[in-house]
């Protein structure tokens, strides 16, 4: 484990200042708050569940530093499980405003931190975070996915002043969180590719410097899924290590595109259709990402076995819908709560005439640059479910309880629901979506020969 290529991102972090990572640093907490915000006094936040894995070290180290406590801990209830709703984030939010200079240290990973992120940022305050298991790419990132009026997206807030991310802590989290950590995780490659297509068709040019800090140290940190699954120290500190990068990298690029891609659109769908919300505990982003992932890469390997004489101009000017029926198709099929949102974003990515032309031009000009990138960049839809599998992570839509029909449908909707361009949208503007869809669960296609999970 080396902490070398975080401490390297941390230079040019804009709003993150310190990270402590490594093996028994929640020690740590203390004299880095004390550091960070001399004078203010701290308020941990945490569930008591969180308060129970890593809460008596953290208030010992703020003690031993001598930093002041506005009050006792604010702690969640343990049961239900804690729900990134925007309610949360105001019950959190009118609890810590009447604390005048005070700075939340929250415990927690992926939920807590969103909820004490946005809580703190719409107060204009900074915080710290101590993760307490490698469950999120978010630790370190810009923006807290917050779901409001059935609308989960990422809501603009300053990303954490310091943070600590303890191995032991890690470890000896609950499995389905490490688990569902390497499912957000694994995502990162096929959004890889979907921002390769992006930046080939000049829609939105990579990065190098962002990418380089998620695609940089990723495949390592996926390499040992069964290392992941099984507690192995080494896998889970890479884990831990891919996921700050991934953050740092969304931070300085302020916003998900370089961590983010058609595999999490899957995940964004079912999240806003309430999936798995009422379960106890709620299904995590992680397993619907993963289970999205694999969707992702089986399209793009259809994608990507066709030639320039495949991407007919005339049959794409023909499949070409009315801004009204994109509306009524977008209305048809998503919930309500989320079709206005859809309905702009649908609209902002729709192509025709000239416009359209252009882009398939481009892509015949392209696809031998895009053929060789991307198929660098990805691995098979195969080899990312049995990578899913072997880190106790779900890797097919039946293992979430998503039903054949339903996971075809999502396909589409989940085009719809953010303006990001991907896989899905080339696919789209080509007129073919519907056919890939429909190869891809045929008898010989590839979800045609996974109809049920794998023993």
């Amino acid at each position: 484990m080396s902490t070398e290529l975080i401490n390297k991102a941390l230079e040019t972090a804009e709003e993150t200042k310190a990270i402590s990572f490594g093996k028994d640093v929640n020690k740590d907490t203390g004299p880095m708050f004390a550091e960070q915000f001399p004078g203010s006094k701290v308020l941990v936040v945490a569930d008591e569940n969180t308060y129970a894995a890593v809460g008596d070290d953290v208030v010992a180290s703020l003690k031993a530093a001598n930093v002041e406590f506005a009050d006792e801990p604010y702690i969640f209830p343990g049961t239900p499980t804690l729900y990134g709703g925007y309610e949360n984030v105001e019950i959190l939010r009118e609890a810590i405003r009447p604390y005048e200079n005070t700075v939340v240290v929250s415990l927690g990973a992926g939920t807590l931190n969103d909820i004490a992120k946005l809580a703190s940022g719409e107060l204009e305050r900074p915080y710290i975070n101590v993760c307490t298991a490698a469950s999120v790419d978010g630790f370190a990132a810009f923006g807290a996915s917050i779901a409001k009026d059935g609308f989960k997206i990422t809501r603009s807030c300053p990303a954490p002043v310091g943070l600590i991310a303890d191995v032991d802590t890690m470890v000896n989290a609950p499995a389905r969180l490490t688990a569902t950590g390497y499912g957000d995780l694994i995502e990162k490659i096929p959004a890889g590719a979907d921002w390769i297509l992006s930046d080939e068709l000049g829609i939105e040019s990579i990065d190098p410097y962002t990418w380089s800090l998620v695609q940089g140290p990723l495949r390592e940190s996926l390499a040992n899924p069964e290392g992941t699954a099984n507690g192995d120290e080494d896998a889970i500190a890479k884990l831990g290590e891919g996921q700050i990068m991934s953050g740092l990298a969304m931070q300085a690029y302020s916003s998900s595109r370089p961590a983010s891609g058609a595999g999490h659109q899957f995940s964004h769908t079912w999240e806003m259709e309430g999936h798995g919300l009422d379960w106890e505990p709620p299904l995590s982003h992680g397993f619907k990402v993963g289970v999205g992932t694999v969707a992702s890469c089986a399209m793009w390997e259809v994608f990507l076995s066709m030639d320039v004489e495949d991407f007919d101009v005339e049959k794409a000017l023909s499949k070409v819908k009315s801004a009204e029926q994109v509306e009524a198709d977008v209305r048809a099929i998503l919930d309500p709560r989320i079709q206005d949102e859809a309905v702009k974003h649908s609209l902002g990515k729709r192509m025709e005439g000239d416009a359209l032309v252009e882009r398939i031009e481009l892509l015949k000009e392209k696809w031998p640059t895009i053929k060789e990138r991307c198929t660098k960049q990805l691995i098979s839809a195969q080899e990312a479910m049995d990578m899913l599998k072997a880190a106790g992570a779900p890797h097919h839509p039946e293992l979430i309880k998503v039903d054949w029909d339903r996971f075809r449908e999502t396909h589409f909707k989940a085009q719809m629901i953010r303006p990001r361009y991907t896989v899905l949208d080339i696919l789209t503007d080509l007129g073919i979506l519907d056919e890939v869809v429909e190869k891809l669960f045929s008898p010989e296609g590839f979800w045609g020969q996974h109809q049920h999970p794998e023993a």
